[in-house]
């Protein structure tokens, strides 16, 4: 890793999976950077309040002020706004929780949420991370909005993700993953069971407008004991109909109104096909 931004960047994105911090030496290894590079980064870092150091035993963590522009741009663009009382909608009348994603260039990320579990197990992650495409059900969703090409360009960037790290019914070819993006494409929902996080099912939709590539997706997850693909199927049509609410809205908000660089427009597009 070369380059003070990059190198920069690249200690906030590792700090930012660890929310108790890490030390100097092993951020240093994590990310093969001279130990006396880190020092100074960090520094900097600290010094303009997106760093703080434990004084306990000397471990790095993010401030929140990273969250709070976040939070900041989120609020500007509207993109909350919009989505919540669908999101609210479809979390009451599934019971589970709800997510928006938007694309934002090569990445999907979680940025809204609603919670319809009252009682019982409750899956409630935190927002702004990324989607592992090959294994998310909005990561299918979205997949298989793009072409052929687009879609395994980002696979091929983004890979499969680390055995052992993802559910257990997570793919372990590209072959696997093509098949539930063609899946996805026939039925307009993906449905995954156990191949993000153990334990929990999940399904979503792409959201967009005719003739468009995705602005994001939505996605509805559960503990399997409950949602089972039963429960999923039968709730495909009101996913559905709550995406097109979603994409007919979006056209309010400057972050939907301006698609990604790069993603064309895919209406209907082609199953792929492995290489």
């Amino acid at each position: 890793m070369s380059g003070v931004l990059e190198r920069t960047l690249g200690i906030l994105e590792l700090l930012a999976q660890h929310g108790d911090g890490l030390e100097l030496a092993v951020i240093a290894d994590r990310l093969d950077i001279p130990r006396s590079a880190v020092h100074r980064l960090l520094t900097d870092l600290v010094r303009c309040g997106y760093v703080r150091q434990l004084r306990d035993h000397g471990d790095y963590m993010l401030t929140t002020k990273l969250v709070a522009m976040g939070l900041s741009f989120l609020s500007s663009t509207g993109i909350v706004d919009i989505a919540q009382p669908l999101l609210d909608r479809l979390a009451e009348i599934s019971g589970e929780l709800v997510r928006l994603a938007v694309v934002d260039g090569h990445r999907l990320t979680w940025v809204a949420r609603a919670q319809g579990a009252r009682q019982g197990l409750r899956y409630d992650p935190d927002m702004g991370s990324d989607a592992l495409l090959a294994c998310s059900s909005s990561g299918l969703a979205w997949l298989s909005g793009l072409s052929d090409d687009e879609a395994l360009a980002l696979l091929a960037q983004q890979g499969l993700g680390e055995p052992g790290k993802y559910g257990p019914n997570a793919p372990t070819s590209l072959q696997a993953v093509v098949a539930e993006v063609q899946a996805t494409r026939q039925r307009g929902y993906s449905l995954t069971c156990e191949t993000y996080t153990a334990g929990l099912n999940a399904m979503a939709a792409p959201v967009r407008l005719h003739g468009q590539p995705p602005l994001g997706t939505l996605s509805i997850a559960g503990p399997t004991v409950r949602f089972t693909p039963e429960r999923m199927q039968a709730l495909g049509d009101e996913l559905l109909a709550c995406a097109a609410q979603l994409a007919a809205a979006s056209g309010s908000s400057p972050f939907f109104s301006k698609p990604a660089q790069g993603l064309r427009a895919t209406a209907g597009a082609k199953p792929i096909y492995a290489a």
